[in-house]
């Protein structure tokens, strides 16, 4: 294997993450491809995190002791970079939830219960796509359900690209909102934000971007994207488990009502009506993940510190060669895009007719851990007629070697099963 253009010193930054040295099954290094559901975590952020619990513990706000003091800074700061991270106009924009879902869970309730222009009702429409994640498309069937709006959605094509030829048929002036994946997490495919933007503009609707598989991965600037919404979560960016954002626009975060009920998110409680409080603590009822905020805020610097172009053309150059070796695997059938372009690090296939379910289990037996499943994605694999897919995702800690190893251990596959 020759040198890849673009390539970030994986053998510094691997060092970074302790779990890449671990050996498992007798001594096989593991080779981590599970990036699209969870991402490994630097030291940076797991001393951060021990650091709060030792030394900075307590709850936050209204608090006047130093703990208090110390632990709210901490919890402010890590919102501070997280909107510089994704240049949002104001901190109060960004919202922290537990999880992507959590946040477009929370977009589908407000616009269930607001008042006009933003009420979704019988009369109106909830735009999405085939290729949305269960978490873009369950909140909108309840909301649904609930409302009796209609929900409609883009196709796919073959090659695994949105389907936007009936664009002025699926988004109309009935639609009330739109939501889309930036990055799908079983095809990869970039979504073409702007033109589903446009038209979702012309007809005055609201658009929901999850970008989940997008911020860990290259820079997701919210004015740019001129979306209203945009979510994502930590855990899949060198972030702990139970964090997530939301960041709205804010002219829509002081008109929607809230979510969740409780504590901190209160202006004035009687036993007749309460008051709420500015956003986003509007949203952030009840003691909020602090110490989980606090590990985003230093994922944030690792990623920042890196630089996401770099990472970026660091992932498109892994990507692109395991899609040129793994296509040399015979009957091996990639699901989604078969180039690099417009396409993001997570890649998704079948093996002839071995059930993905073997085929992950027999890498695993190699040390290689792969995603094998619909990976919360189901209807991508109905479109397809498939049962499920193998996926190997990939990241900044990620190698030409690693992508080398997935590929031996296929053929490994390949003769296991005859």
């Amino acid at each position: 294997m020759t040198q890849l253009p673009g390539l970030l010193d994986t053998d510094a930054i691997r060092k970074d993450f302790p779990l890449l040295d671990r050996t498992v099954h007798d001594g096989k290094k593991v080779v981590y491809l599970d990036n699209a559901a969870t991402s490994q975590k630097p030291n940076q952020v797991l001393d951060a995190l021990n650091d709060y619990y030792v030394r900075h513990n307590a709850n936050v706000h209204r608090g006047v002791h130093v703990l208090a003091e110390e632990a709210t800074a901490l919890y402010e700061g890590a919102r501070d970079k997280v909107a510089a991270f994704v240049n949002a106009p104001s901190r109060d924009e960004v919202i922290f939830t537990k999880n992507a879902s959590e946040s477009l869970n929370l977009v589908a309730n407000m616009l269930g219960w607001a008042d006009e222009p933003y009420r979704v009702d019988d009369r109106t429409e909830i735009v999405i796509t085939e290729m949305e994640h269960h978490s873009n498309i369950v909140p909108w069937q309840l909301l649904a359900q609930r409302t009796g709006a209609k929900l409609k959605w883009f196709g796919l094509t073959d090659d695994g690209r949105l389907d936007l030829s009936n664009i002025d048929e699926i988004i109309t002036e009935r639609t009330k909102v739109v939501s889309f994946v930036l990055v799908s997490n079983i095809l990869g495919t970039v979504n073409p934000v702007e033109t589903i933007v446009r038209r979702a503009q012309e007809v005055g609707a609201l658009v929901v971007v999850d970008a989940s598989q997008a911020a860990p991965h290259m820079t997701v600037d919210v004015q740019a994207l001129q979306a209203d919404f945009v979510a994502f979560t930590g855990h899949k960016m060198c972030g702990p488990t139970g964090i997530g954002v939301l960041w709205g626009r804010q002219e829509l975060l002081e008109d929607l009502p809230p979510f969740l009920g409780g504590g901190e998110m209160i202006e004035t409680v009687s036993m007749h009506s309460s008051t709420y409080a500015p956003a986003p603590h509007k949203f952030e009822a009840g003691t909020p993940p602090i110490a989980q905020a606090v590990g985003l805020g230093a994922a944030v610097d690792y990623l920042t510190a890196i630089g996401m172009d770099r990472i970026a053309a660091h992932e498109h150059a892994i990507t692109e060669y395991a899609v040129r070796r793994l296509q040399e695997v015979p009957s091996l059938r990639i699901i989604g895009p078969d180039t690099a372009e417009d396409r993001g690090a997570a890649i998704s296939f079948a093996l002839g007719d071995i059930h993905p379910h073997d085929v992950g289990q027999v890498l695993d037996e190699q040390g290689i851990a792969v995603r094998v499943g619909h990976h919360c994605a189901r209807p991508v694999c109905l479109r397809y007629g498939i049962p499920a897919t193998t996926r190997a995702s990939f990241y900044l800690y990620s190698t030409p070697a690693e992508v080398d190893a997935l590929v031996e251990g296929l053929e490994h596959v390949r003769n296991f099963f005859g």
